[in-house]
């Protein structure tokens, strides 16, 4: 069963589907996926449970989160088996990047539902004191990638239901195993039925219905871009919160006084993480021309070092992309760079022999290409690296910054005044210096542009989950305030 409703398993209405496991290309179980009378009997379950959750104190909403990170933590190596099974990424990704961070994530918001805090009492007007309440929204319906399963789905529950909301998210049809399983053991360590729900369906019976339900107030989504622009015109038909999470093309930009081997390592590190099927992930390395050659032949190096090999093995550097849909559309990029010109330092193919079954791509390094060239400027979405080479240290923020995206970027320096300035003028919502990737619970992570609004993790993401409330309370017993001879003189 692969919905999870109102506290329990449930059998979807909808089409019947099959999920293939990405690393051996054979079935790996068959799906009945939601249909709309699904969605809706979730977002009912999670109506009911708005007013009594969002009535709880934040003591009782923090106590149940700290149950929960207990009851994540017994069940880590069964999360981490299944995230690695469906998605083909690398049980060591899984096991210490994806599993314990989103523990820790919900370890984060067991203490952040108590410091759910408004400007402090006081008197701004005569006679008037003045309070901030902040308070949940209410239910919140949520769509999720297929890229970080678990990692995404509790970025998306977990900053909801601190703050007192209910929810119902819908992961990727390709991945909804460890977000039924994050539900489940919710449920286990107590967090009331209805609170969280998971519905398992594609984007156009499920989403779509999810993002312009009537009783949804706000929709919360992670993705492409362009389907990012879809629910923002979706959701305008009743007016809902929006936030979004989406593409990102980040720039590595080196610059000369940079150590190079740091560099290198960080590039071929940032470039494969997840299979390069992160939004964050290093994609275009901007480096200035005394060090251009020198960093390319290190990475190439590095990247031919990388083992690509079964997920379910620790020896497994890069594990397979998640599809071989996928697969094709990442190669189809390598090749038309080729085809225009381009030089490939390293991988640009598929791996052959008994990995030719799976999704797999071997880590590749382009170079030789123009800043305009569509390898550059889109989302390749896989282990794929552009090198760059640029002359003054302006040249090279703006190579960083000619892209529609601004979701994460990095610079490498040994210099104090070039760290400073890269991360003021780079448009991006998180600048690394001297590393690529790391993120932690208490930093927000969000963009700018083209990727989207909003901030998932820290107490920043707590704003997208609260309504803010003004209270007025008057000290004036006298029956006309001085204030209304503005508006009418009352006659004695």
């Amino acid at each position: 069963m692969h919905q999870f409703i109102d506290g329990q398993y449930r059998e979807g209405r909808g089409e019947e589907a099959k999920r293939v496991n990405p690393a051996t290309g054979e079935v790996a179980e068959t799906l009945r996926y939601a249909n709309t009378d699904d969605v809706d009997m979730a977002v009912a379950a999670a109506k009911r449970a708005f007013t009594p959750w969002s009535r709880m104190t934040p003591g009782e909403r923090s106590d149940a989160l700290l149950k929960l990170a207990a009851e994540l933590d017994r069940r880590a190596a069964d999360l981490a088996a299944v995230e690695t099974a469906q998605t083909g990424k690398s049980i060591r990704m899984s096991t210490e990047f994806d599993i314990p961070g989103t523990i820790d994530n919900t370890s984060f918001f067991a203490g952040a539902a108590r410091q759910l805090q408004g400007l402090a009492a006081g008197e701004y007007l005569a006679g008037q004191t003045s309070m901030i309440r902040r308070e949940p929204i209410g239910v919140i319906g949520s769509i999720s990638p297929w890229n970080y399963p678990f990692q995404m789905a509790g970025w998306k529950i977990l900053p909801a239901i601190a703050a007192g909301n209910t929810i119902v998210l819908k992961p990727s049809e390709l991945t909804p195993g460890t977000s039924l399983m994050f539900a489940e053991a919710a449920a286990a360590a107590g967090i009331p039925d209805g609170v969280i729900n998971i519905v398992t369906g594609t984007g156009r019976a499920a989403g779509e219905h999810l993002v312009r339900h009537p009783d949804v107030v706000m929709t919360s989504f992670t993705g492409s871009t362009a389907v990012g622009r879809r629910i923002m015109e979706m959701a305008s038909a009743t007016a809902k919160r929006v936030h979004l999470e989406l593409g990102g093309k980040a720039p590595f930009v080196v610059f000369d006084d940079a150590d190079v081997e740091a560099a290198a390592h960080g590039a071929v590190a940032g470039s494969i993480i997840n299979g390069g099927q992160d939004c964050t992930a290093a994609t275009r390395a901007y480096v200035q021309r005394p060090l251009f050659e020198a960093f390319t032949q290190r990475v190439a190096e590095l990247m031919a070092g990388v083992t690509v090999g079964d997920p379910a093995l620790d020896s497994t550097d890069l594990g397979s992309l998640i599809s071989h849909q996928h697969r094709d559309k990442v190669a189809g990029f390598v090749e038309r760079a080729r085809a225009s010109g381009a030089r490939i330092l390293a991988g640009g193919k598929a791996p052959s022999g008994e990995l030719a079954a799976g999704a797999f791509y071997e880590p590749t390094l382009v170079v030789d290409v123009a800043q305009d060239s569509e390898i550059v400027q889109e989302e390749v979405f896989g282990p794929v690296l552009t090198a760059l080479p640029f002359d003054s240290d302006d040249d090279g923020l703006r190579l960083a910054n000619d892209t529609q995206y601004g979701l994460a970027a990095s610079a490498w320096t040994n210099d104090l005044a070039k760290s400073l300035r890269a991360s003021e003028e780079i448009q991006a919502g998180c600048v690394w210096i001297n590393d690529h990737i790391p993120v932690v619970s208490e930093m927000p992570h969000g963009g700018y542009k083209a990727s989207g609004f909003g901030k998932d993790m820290s107490a920043y993401s707590l704003e997208e989950y609260t309504n803010v409330k003004h209270v007025m309370m008057s000290r004036d017993k006298t029956a006309h305030k001085e204030w209304q001879d503005t508006v009418f003189r009352a006659k004695s």
